[in-house]
């Protein structure tokens, strides 16, 4: 599709960052089990990110995956994104090792974990101990045909972007109340696509992730994917979000009435 080409996008170490950091954060930690050797691990756990990206846990001594990490660091974190429903939404999978925190920073780490998580009334319990996993190499899957290997120092340097972090928001609003304006939206940017169904998945700064449906005009199996519609212009703020999508709603409707009177007057002269 020539129009997602030229779609505005985050790139892949802003996305990246950005689901990392805003996910709920729960993931699965995948350890080498040290009881069953040989055999891999999977724990559901919680974590908070640094400002470097490095995932922070609370482990009590006593659980499988502390003992895992004790013995064998290697450890990788797959983290789905916050609206993940299935294999076309993101997720990301966090190589590297883990180990304990230095204790002079363990009131650094327990304020970053208590801002994602606090009722973890446990952090005061003499049997947890804080550990942090150095990441090393990082493996994105942002939906079908979006995937690919990040850098652990572009990772590293990679900002999330802020107005995600509202933009579930905005997109339940518009699913919600909106739907026909983003279909609209959709057949202006890019036309004859003719989808019956367009659900905000996701809204960033430079745009918005868009799962549409439609069912070819040359078939009768209906298809369902993802696409992108960028802003105008970038959006640093809450409300310059809802002033791109007003105008873009605006514009749609624009188009679509202009549309409609074009076909009024091919059909008018077939009547006369």
């Amino acid at each position: 599709m020539i129009h997602q080409k030229s779609a505005k996008t985050l790139g892949f170490p802003v996305d990246v960052r950005t689901l990392v950091e805003y996910n709920h954060g729960f993931a699965v930690l995948c350890t080498n089990s040290k009881s069953n050797e040989g055999y891999p691990s999977g724990s559901v756990v919680a974590f908070a990110p640094d400002a470097d990206g490095r995932p922070i846990f609370l482990f009590s001594k006593i659980s499988p995956h502390t003992q895992n990490v004790k013995k064998d660091k290697r450890s990788s974190l797959v983290i789905a994104s916050k609206e993940f429903k299935g294999p076309s939404d993101g997720r990301v999978s966090l190589m590297g090792t883990t180990s304990i925190v230095p204790p002079d920073e363990s009131e650094a780490v327990k304020a970053l974990y208590m801002a994602k998580h606090p009722g973890a009334f446990w952090a005061g319990f003499g049997d947890f101990k804080w550990y942090r996993m150095e990441v090393e190499e990082i493996n994105f899957v942002g939906g079908f045909a979006r995937a690919g290997a990040i850098a652990a120092d572009k990772y590293k340097e990679a900002k999330p972007d802020i107005i995600s972090e509202i933009g579930m928001q905005v997109a339940s609003h518009m699913n919600d109340d909106h739907q026909s304006s983003t279909i609209a939206m959709v057949e202006q940017q890019i036309p004859g696509l003719g989808v019956s169904e367009a659900l905000i998945t996701s809204v960033d700064s430079l745009g918005m992730s868009v799962k549409v449906a439609r069912t070819p005009k040359a078939g009768d199996q209906p298809q369902q994917f993802k696409l992108r519609l960028s802003f105008p212009r970038p959006a640093v703020e809450r409300k310059d979000v809802k002033g791109l999508i007003v105008q873009m709603s605006r514009e749609a409707a624009m188009f679509m009435a202009a549309k409609e009177a074009a076909k009024e007057e091919e059909v008018a002269p077939a009547a006369e």
